[in-house]
């Protein structure tokens, strides 16, 4: 699932390496009206077809993707980024760590970016980010039974190293792994490293 304003464009290198499927939900990938999180988690569920599946989740899906994760379809879940951290649940929080992170990413992929939030619309990811921003990830994780991988690049603000080994901690088959020089759109400048966590599976 891509991340907030993000869609299938933005998995185009990783699915190159691998066989994958986008699943777009509003706010990522749908300029539509977002709904309320466990909705938007019913609509991936009615996607999953008859599985097993290992569900990806990128940066504010993977909120989504954990209200998924114990579908009995589901054998693994990774988690890309995961938000939202406690501390940038507000608009103030977000900022300064967005910025911090932004900084960290290649020039190269800015247009790519900005083509597919500008798609996707502000409107619907303003919505989707106060939907599930308030969401506690790390809750709903302990319930999960399956393995769940979390990866964050060692760059990135938005996940630091510390939330992202609060969210592994949180499941019982956690682990943490880290992507040296990635910052948090994994998926668009480290493919081929995504890719072999996701092979490891």
């Amino acid at each position: 699932m891509p991340g907030l304003g993000l869609d299938e464009r933005s998995s185009a290198r990783l699915r190159s390496l691998l066989t994958a499927r986008v699943v777009r939900l509003p706010g990522m990938g749908e300029a539509a009206p977002v709904p309320d999180l466990d909705v938007l988690a019913a609509r991936l569920s009615a996607g999953l077809g008859e599985g097993p599946v290992v569900l990806v989740g990128h940066s504010q899906s993977c909120q989504v993707v954990a209200a998924v994760a114990r579908d009995p379809r589901v054998r693994a879940v990774v988690l890309l980024g995961p938000t939202t951290d406690p501390r940038l649940r507000t608009a103030r929080g977000l900022v300064g760590r967005w910025l911090a992170t932004a900084v960290r990413e290649p020039v190269r992929i800015v247009p790519a970016v900005l083509a597919q939030w500008w798609s996707t619309g502000p409107r619907a990811m303003t919505a989707l980010w106060r939907r599930a921003a308030p969401d506690r990830i790390e809750d709903r994780l302990r319930e999960v039974r399956v393995p769940v991988v979390v990866v964050r690049g060692t760059r990135d603000r938005l996940c630091d190293a510390g939330w992202a080994r609060a969210v592994a901690a949180s499941a019982p088959a956690g682990r943490l792994v880290e992507i040296d020089g990635g910052a948090h759109l994994l998926p668009m400048t480290h493919p081929a490293a995504v890719a072999d966590v996701l092979r490891a599976i």
